[in-house]
């Protein structure tokens, strides 16, 4: 079965927001989004945004958590290699 995909935003908007976002890779994620909800198969949608279909449905995920704001790179944190002792 298919991860649905929240529909506050259209597909329309979605792109909007991928063409005004100084993002890249949260725009293409935006794109991949959009071309799904417009009924695109989830495979076609990844590949046209250049991304696996695996990357789509994490982006999806993290858009129905926390929306547009899901879209963008997650810092990255390296634990320190020495401890104390």
């Amino acid at each position: 079965m298919a991860l649905a995909i929240r529909r506050d935003r259209t597909a329309a908007s979605l792109r909007k927001w991928a063409r005004q976002t100084k993002d890249p890779r949260a725009g293409s994620r935006a794109f991949a989004i959009a071309n799904a909800l417009e009924g695109m198969s989830r495979a076609e949608a990844a590949r046209l945004a250049g991304m696996e279909r695996q990357a789509l449905r994490d982006a999806v995920v993290r858009y129905n958590a926390e929306g547009v704001t899901g879209l963008s790179d997650r810092p990255r944190v390296r634990s320190s290699r020495l401890t104390e002792g």
